[in-house]
């Protein structure tokens, strides 16, 4: 893990943290990703940096492997998790692709706020976690990847994220080495 510094302005992105994904099976338990998440939030929200709470809301059409994508999910599956605490200052992106940037207002979102860097956290790792990851890192975007934030459905397709891809895409760390870098560079 290589987690050296956060920007001035550097951005909280909350992926998928969301009624209907955290009711599927994953590799690790999402209370504690919720629960770190919320730390994280807490602390961006305190010291006045910007939160973007990710939901899905559907899927891209198109025919896969595994059949088709569904067009829109059942009533509640993109209602965030209440322990979420959503603020009027929160900035929620609605997805309907895996990547938070594709079709959505997020880019225009970032930039209006001056923001080089982002924290990247939630379910699931291999899909909107890394997708989001890579198009952040594709806009020049400083990647912080919180590696005790976030889980997959397949324990397998977590570790590849973990080892193979975020170190290629950004700095990666735990929620309580964020936490510290936060205290120490905005006191």
């Amino acid at each position: 893990m290589a987690l050296t510094t956060l920007d001035a302005r550097t951005a909280l992105i909350v992926i998928d943290l969301q009624r209907g994904v955290l009711a599927l099976p994953t590799a690790h338990p999402t209370s504690e990703i919720v629960q770190r998440s919320v730390a994280l939030l807490d602390a961006f929200r305190r010291h006045g940096l910007p939160v973007v709470l990710v939901n899905a809301a559907g899927g891209a059409p198109g025919r896969t492997d595994q059949g088709r994508h569904i067009g829109d999910f059942p009533a509640g599956f993109a209602d965030l998790v209440p322990e979420l605490k959503q603020q009027p200052s929160d900035h929620l992106v609605t997805k309907r692709t895996w990547g938070a940037f594709t079709n959505t207002d997020l880019e225009a979102y970032l930039r209006k706020q001056g923001v080089t860097q982002v924290v990247l956290v939630g379910v699931a790792t291999s899909i909107g976690v890394e997708s989001t990851a890579r198009y952040a890192s594709e806009l020049g975007l400083n990647v912080t990847l919180v590696v005790d934030a976030m889980t997959d459905l397949h324990a397998d397709a977590h570790v590849n994220s973990l080892t193979r891809i975020f170190p290629r895409l950004g700095e990666t760390g735990t929620t309580q080495e964020v936490l510290d870098l936060l205290e120490r560079t905005r006191t």
